[in-house]
């Protein structure tokens, strides 16, 4: 069993930023590569002994027979220090965290989309991945999706010899009795845009209308409905042999909504921007500059800051969490971005830090110094602790341009916009 690594340490050519996920066959680290100078994901499996890779490399044997946008590519694969690391691109978050939040009809026809193309693109390889789930959906900006962890995929040439390998929740009658095949992944893809659409995971015996069918009837086309319903069937001689029959019939599906949509704006039916996203747009070209909201909430999609504790339009707390950080390291607590010089978080008093250098980096985003006098250690706005001494900051930050402050807390808020304070989560009360 391997130790875990921590925030700031070295591992090969890799600087460890912090931990996404652990499971128990191996753990997942967002980490920096020093030489290509990017962020990369860092699987290491948690056997140290190498008898026991087996299916980490079969992993990346699989996904280099993969060329695909909606595939998550491996970047490398090594022996480091008596670990075995697979290095992949650096998503955001996953289909999972997503589908907790609310997503738009639109952009959850984009994301099912792209879940089928990859999907498709690996079963006209003769590759079925058999653990289909949100889990391993990972989002990229741009709303891109990559379809990833191809540690249980079997590739199909006359016959299929397999365990029931699979995750139990989206796992089909068939492989859960060791006989997988590329209907198996049809049923589990159907599982997962049901709940994308639903919001409701259904369970055995899968029968129609299962649970959550009113909202996904609300949601989406008869047409895609019944798409659906055809991939969940229990009989896999039922479902689509495939994903490349089950994307035909999606793409036919939306090809039916596309010309129903330019009849209804030939009558005048046309919608414009909504009033939320005027807002957005409006507050963005006010404040972006000013409070560096380059982020948005994990929740509402509204534009938030890093440092901020809640969002300041549904107040979910930290809802920057998972998002790519302007800073070169990232707290292992709470997952916003920390400078390498620093001795703590400044957002969240968190410890767990390994000392990466004694030098100190200037910073021009530096306007304040800590008020203890034997510290005097530059802060940069909104900080809540001394990152040098952890002192609790007491003066109240301010918004440059904006006199309003919170009741509760006394540091700035955007009264004219915001619902909730960005920093402690209070209501924002508007005459």
């Amino acid at each position: 069993m391997t130790t875990l690594l921590k925030a700031r340490q070295k591992i090969g050519k890799y600087n460890i930023l912090g931990r996404i996920a652990s499971g128990p066959l191996a753990d997942v680290y967002r980490a920096y590569d020093t030489i290509h100078k990017m962020r990369v994901a860092l699987k290491i499996p948690k056997s140290g002994d190498y008898n026991g890779h087996e299916e980490f490399l079969h992993e990346v044997q699989v996904a280099t027979k993969l060329n695909h946008p909606n595939i998550l590519p491996v970047l490398n694969a090594s022996y480091i220090d008596d670990r075995f690391v697979i290095a992949m691109e650096l998503g955001g978050e996953s289909l999972a965290n997503r589908i907790e939040r609310r997503t738009s009809n639109a952009r959850a026809i984009d994301l099912a989309a792209q879940a089928l193309a990859a999907l498709a693109h690996a079963h006209e390889r003769k590759i079925i991945h058999c653990d289909i789930k949100p889990e391993n959906f990972i989002l990229f900006p741009g709303n891109r999706l990559k379809l990833a962890d191809f540690g249980f995929a079997k590739i199909s040439l006359r016959t299929i010899k397999a365990s029931g390998s699979g995750t139990i929740d989206y796992i089909a009658p068939e492989q859960a009795m060791g006989r997988p095949k590329f209907q198996s992944d049809v049923f589990s893809l159907g599982l997962v845009l049901y709940r994308l659409f639903s919001g409701k995971l259904p369970e055995w015996p899968f029968a129609w209308p299962m649970l959550g069918h009113d909202r996904l009837l609300s949601r989406a086309r008869p047409e895609f409905v019944a798409m659906l319903r055809k991939a969940i069937q229990l009989d896999p001689t039922k479902r689509y042999r495939n994903a490349m029959q089950m994307q035909a019939a999606f793409e036919r599906s939306q090809s039916h909504a596309r010309k129903q949509k330019r009849s209804g704006a030939k009558n005048g039916n046309r919608n414009g921007s909504s009033w939320r996203q005027l807002q957005w747009r409006e507050f963005q070209r006010r404040y972006r500059k000013v409070l560096d909201t380059r982020h948005q909430c994990r929740r509402c999609e509204g534009p938030v800051a890093e440092s901020m504790q809640a969002c300041p339009w549904c107040g979910f707390g930290n809802p920057a969490r998972g998002s790519e950080s302007a800073l070169s390291s990232t707290c292992p607590r709470c997952e916003r971005g920390v400078k390498n010089d620093w001795d703590y978080c400044p957002w969240c008093y968190g410890p767990g830090f390994v000392v990466a250098t004694s030098r100190r980096y200037p910073d021009k985003r530096y306007q304040s110094r800590c008020s203890k006098q034997r510290c005097r250690g530059p802060l940069i706005p909104f900080m809540r602790y001394c990152p040098w001494c952890r002192t609790k900051v007491r003066r109240p930050w301010k918004i440059t341009g904006d006199k309003h402050a919170c009741k509760a807390c006394r540091w700035g808020v955007a009264k004219d916009f915001w619902n909730y304070c960005g920093w402690c989560r209070e209501p924002v009360r508007r005459a």
